[in-house]
């Protein structure tokens, strides 16, 4: 299982027995250490202060602490730390906004009995709150689909988005080794090293609801979601050969005649992840800028279309180019097929499922801002792109990574 959310565990600091009878002090029942303690806490009528820390203390001179645990309701504990005399213990890190902690205190007195006492403590519920919006939808997907993370509002500071970035975390089984990447101040991208598993069982959740962010900015609730993935689906184009070829958790199964862009509209190397599949498409020479009425305007129906790029790059139907399939490239940056091999592609891939393009003319698919290229960049320089990298954020990396706008195609090419 692997986390990347911050974990809140409290200082115990307790007396242990080794062995003994029933009448030693430690295997007694625990008596009622209200008078022996002392907290900040307010009355029952009012809410405490998040931004300052819970205290605890023993008013008695020959009584200690030896275990404090402050937990909320969905579990989350605070970390909190003992003095080295037992008599003293705080918080170190801020409480959560608007939520309410039970608050377990454990003493011994001077003959070792063990005491209990239990408080109830309410926070303020805090200024305004960043709203975390996971995707994609539970449910099935391709081995290279990534994790997203849309904020509800934009955070700049490294420290603000290491607390954000650190409670935000994505289990997986099996077990992988990944990381979140800041693509700009609203969004987070988070992938493993390698692709995920096949039949890989992923859960993201946030831990931020009710933590400090920075100033008057607290965490805001998150629906977790559930995923999978399906058997290990890679297909890879290889234009200079004319050829795709699909592998099923590394086996082949089948070997496919294609054309892909011709100089000009050269089809972009490097890996995508099947964003969505449209049986029908209607393709247009206008919404990639060809005027009307030039030799490579066109205008067609288009069917078995598997996108890979917002922009409109698909593996589709081709019944027009049949002849060139397997032989030329003729497209203006999509990849074609005939007929029977794309409805077959159509039917075997879903989406997260990786399609990868090697040697044509074409620059490689940028990591950001036309669908899913995250696997186009190096592990290192991924990592790089973390909050909790270094204990800073590295600003300006994505927005370096991203394709031109006069290269974001907002319409289907062929």
């Amino acid at each position: 299982m692997l986390s990347c959310g911050l974990l809140l565990v409290p200082l115990a600091v307790s007396a242990t027995a080794c062995g003994g009878s029933s009448s030693e002090p430690l295997s007694a029942n625990p008596y009622d250490a209200a008078d022996q303690i002392t907290s900040n806490t307010p009355d029952g009528t009012r809410t405490a202060d998040p931004d300052k820390p819970l205290e605890v203390s023993v008013t008695d001179d020959e009584a200690r602490l030896t275990d404090v645990t402050a937990t909320d309701a969905s579990g989350r504990s605070i970390r909190g730390e003992l003095t080295a005399d037992g008599k003293h213990w705080r918080t170190t890190v801020p409480l959560a906004a608007g939520v309410r902690y039970t608050v377990q205190v454990s003493t011994e007195d001077k003959d070792g009995n063990p005491g209990r006492k239990t408080l109830h403590v309410a926070t303020k519920g805090g200024g305004d709150r960043l709203q975390v919006t996971f995707g994609p939808d539970s449910g099935e997907y391709g081995v290279g689909e990534p994790v997203t993370a849309k904020l509800s509002r934009e955070v700049k500071d490294p420290q603000a988005r290491a607390v954000v970035e650190s409670a935000l975390k994505v289990d997986s089984t099996p077990r992988v080794q990944g990381s979140w990447y800041w693509v700009d101040g609203k969004t987070l991208h988070f992938r493993p090293k390698e692709y995920w598993p096949a039949h890989a069982a992923i859960e993201v959740h946030s831990n931020l609801e009710g933590l400090k962010i920075s100033k008057g900015l607290y965490g805001g609730p998150a629906k977790p979601v559930k995923l999978t993935t399906g058997d290990e689906v890679v297909a890879i184009t290889d234009a200079s050969s004319h050829t795709m070829t699909v592998l099923r958790n590394g086996r082949q199964v089948n070997t496919l005649p294609v054309t892909t862009g011709k100089p000009g509209f050269d089809t972009r190397n490097g890996v995508k992840v099947v964003l969505a599949k449209e049986s029908f498409v209607r393709m247009t020479s206008g919404s990639i800028g060809i005027p009307d009425g030039s030799s490579d305007s066109y205008d067609l129906p288009v069917y078995w279309a598997t996108r890979v790029t917002t922009s409109g790059e698909y593996v589709h139907a081709a019944p027009w180019s049949v002849g060139s399939q397997g032989a030329a490239n003729v497209s203006h940056g999509c990849t074609g097929m005939s007929t029977g091999d794309a409805q077959w592609f159509f039917n075997t891939v879903r989406v997260g499922d990786i399609v990868k393009v090697v040697n044509s003319g074409g620059a490689t698919m940028a990591p950001f801002g036309n669908g899913f290229g995250d696997w186009n960049m190096p592990w290192q320089e991924w990592r790089e792109g973390s909050a909790l990298r270094n204990g800073a954020a590295t600003t300006g990396a994505a927005e370096r990574q991203r394709e031109p706008a006069d290269a974001a195609r907002l319409r289907p090419e062929v």
